[in-house]
């Protein structure tokens, strides 16, 4: 059963032992206790001290070197923890209506924690479920009360091995025979296997499995999902027909079991079809409540939404993870200083702020925007369980569609560029694997990939823009969507016509100045963009090819720099709404404006050429402002960083911890880990130092 935490706040968020930190602590403008409560409220608050309490206390969760692990025993571990996991039965049914966050929150936590086992769950509770409960209608729901049991362990078998992004090229067939009513799926070739699928390698029992249905005429009806039983679930031993396996060691995750599937002729019940989207009768009539085969596509695969906004998430946890360590590491390590006496904390280097905190701005910029995604998902498919089918929720599906196709690359690029920098910033201590930072970046490495290849995925964005546009030329029509993202645009033409006023270091330390400068840069790249399209349709080149040439320069900079834009836009709200407590206020308006000028920053090429900066002034204004704001928040690091830091326990990283104690930590865990000690025999130079060892390793 799932443990409770008593208590009020104070219970809640204990303070932080003293210690080295304390200095930082204390110079603090703000009450991180107050900040924690305001970002995630008590209750989300409540809920994931509560996973953490019940991982730290279970010695199934005591902290292994999973280096030291064979392949096989690490993921027989992770498969035992998920099913604890199960066993604490921390979310309801009625809690994941109630409280979606709380779904995002225990995937983060696990995360946190270690991502081969969020990933593990994710993929069989979110990806597999959700494929079932949002694709399928009553007759499988059989499938939903079985997973949250552990009846059955689910998976999500869309790419194959040689096609991934290109979803409409999947070749594995499913024809329908009428005369038994059953689907016969089949992999023609080994090309058509699927592979890279989470949890098929060794655990998955069914799987969700896209191919292209076709019908006794001879029709080919496009992808569509079906409930394949791939294992027995008492044996684990393959269904009679299906050659499946695993994929063998990634570069990070092994605790997950990526695997690969071939079918060869396998029948599976006509009711396995997952027929939101597309049915047949069992006479073989195919029926679908789209008339339009591209909508029809598109919300079968309205999954994948879902799985980007995650993967979002599973990055900015990553990016927060990666500030703790290394801002409490540079608050407590010192280096050089005024006087050879006298050595000071790195973060009081300007060159440190500047590599650091632009990142622990954009962790909380982008926790807020993929927190207020996923709950705009949630509307959405609350709304097509409700049959809704009105414009609206297409229009508001298109956007969410666009919005999670440039978000996971953006929140995937900064976390691992973030996580590199915060590498570097921790020196050579920060290249030990006991610090976490290198499993943190081969952790997050396939958040750029998986759900779809990062420079891809901007194309989908950027064809909605344009689209947008087209619109508006062709028709007449007004840039309006449900979210309200593009709806700027109304002011198209005299946007463009704006340019950059500030002239002063204080005009740009609030986020309404790069808002402004963020609305003429998308009007600029989506006018070009649209321009340079024509230009080569003109000059011969057909639609896939114009597409092609307009990527580098042009589409792929308007994707990210929209995605940018909203992400601001929303912090930017965020931080100013009536309900921030006033002594928030200051800090949380110098984190927005400090990564709204920061992202903008990396534009500035583009805001010179298009004339929306002119002199040297601009770009340096914006410069200085960038380290003002960095030397403001400096003082304010280490309590933000205690905001979204996890327990000790959970961060596992002793140059991260709480206390402060770098070197005693450091060299705690060194003593603890090694086998050095044992050994000193070897040097015999060395061999003095046994009794002086002894007597440390005591003591610590």
């Amino acid at each position: 059963m799932t443990p409770t935490v008593e208590g009020g706040p104070e219970a809640l968020l204990p303070d932080f032992p003293r210690g080295p930190l304390h200095a930082y602590r204390a110079r603090a403008s703000f009450s991180w206790k107050e900040l924690a409560l305001f970002w995630e409220g008590e209750d989300i608050l409540r809920f994931k001290k509560t996973i953490f309490s019940a991982l730290e206390s279970d010695p199934l969760f005591a902290h292994s070197p999973e280096a030291q692990l064979s392949l096989e025993k690490y993921r027989e571990l992770n498969f035992l923890r998920c099913r604890r996991i199960f066993e604490y039965d921390f979310l309801s049914v009625e809690d994941v209506f109630r409280s979606p966050l709380k779904v995002s929150a225990l995937v983060h936590c696990l995360g946190m924690y270690d991502w081969s086992l969020a990933t593990k769950y994710l993929l069989h509770v979110l990806v597999f479920g959700s494929a079932v409960y949002n694709s399928g209608s009553e007759r499988h729901f059989k499938y939903i009360q079985k997973l949250l049991n552990m009846e059955i362990f689910g998976c999500f078998a869309l790419t194959e091995i040689s096609h991934g992004s290109n979803t409409k090229a999947i070749r594995t067939t499913a024809h329908y025979d009428p005369a038994t009513k059953e689907f016969i799926i089949h992999s023609p070739d080994f090309e058509a296997a699927k592979f890279w699928v989470g949890n098929m390698g060794k655990t998955a029992t069914h799987a969700v499995v896209f191919a292209q249905l076709h019908m006794p005429g001879g029709q080919c009806h496009g992808l569509h999902p079906f409930v394949v039983q791939i294992r027995d679930p008492k044996t684990l031993l393959p269904m009679p027909g299906v050659m499946v396996g695993d994929i063998g060691k990634k570069l990070g995750q092994n605790g997950l079991d990526n695997g690969f599937a071939m079918f060869q002729q396998v029948r599976i019940p006509h009711q396995n079809l997952l027929n939101r989207t597309g049915d047949v009768t069992p006479d073989g009539s195919y029926l679908s409540p789209f008339k339009d085969v591209r909508q029809r596509f598109g919300a079968s695969l309205g999954g994948l939404s879902l799985g980007r906004v995650c993967i979002m998430g599973m990055s900015v946890v990553n990016l927060q993870l990666a500030v703790s360590i290394a801002l409490r590491f540079s608050a407590t390590r010192r280096q050089f200083g005024p006087t050879e006496e006298e050595e000071v904390p790195v973060l009081e280097y300007q060159l440190q702020q500047w590599r650091l905190l632009p990142y622990l701005a954009a962790a909380f910029a982008l926790d807020h925007f993929s927190k207020s995604l996923f709950l705009d998902l949630v509307e959405l498919q609350q709304g097509l369980q409700g049959e809704e089918r009105s414009a609206r929720q297409a229009e508001l599906a298109q956007e969410i569609h666009a919005l999670a196709s440039a978000g996971k690359p953006l929140a995937s690029w900064t976390a691992q560029q973030g996580i590199q920098e915060c590498r570097e910033a921790c020196g050579g201590h920060g290249y030990l694997a006991m610090n976490r930072l290198g499993v943190l970046r081969d952790d997050n490495d396939p958040n750029c990939t998986y759900e779809g290849d990062n420079n891809v995925l901007l194309q989908q964005t950027s064809n909605y823009l344009l689209g947008l546009l087209e619109r508006r030329v062709r028709d007449g029509a007004c840039f309006q969507s449900p979210l309200k993202t593009v709806d700027f645009l109304e002011a198209y033409p005299d946007i463009l016509n704006q340019r950059f006023t500030a002239s002063s270091i204080a005009d740009c330390l609030d986020s309404v100045v790069p808002l402004a400068a963020y609305e003429w840069l998308v009007c600029y790249l989506l006018r070009e963009s649209y321009q340079k399209l024509n230009q080569e349709k003109r000059s011969g080149s057909n639609d896939f090819e114009a597409r092609n040439n307009c990527q580098v320069y042009y589409c792929r900079p308007l994707a990210l720099a929209f995605m940018e834009l909203t992400v601001v836009r929303r912090f930017h709200k965020y931080t100013h709404q009536p309900g921030v407590p006033p002594p928030l206020r200051a800090v949380l308006g110098r984190l927005s404006a400090l990564y709204a000028l920061w992202a903008l920053s990396q534009h500035t090429a583009v805001l010179y050429q298009g004339g929306y900066f002119s002199g040297e002034q601009a770009g340096k204004v914006v410069e200085s402002a960038i380290l003002t704001l960095c030397s403001q928040l400096k003082d304010d690091a280490v309590a933000l960083v205690d905001v979204i830091a996890p327990p000790d326990f959970v961060l596992d990283s002793p140059i991260g911890r709480a206390d402060g104690e770098l070197y005693k930590n450091l060299w705690s865990s060194i003593l603890q880990g090694s086998n050095v000690l044992d050994r000193a025999s070897w040097w015999p130079e060395f061999s003095y130092n046994k009794p002086i060892i002894g007597r440390l390793k005591s003591k610590l």
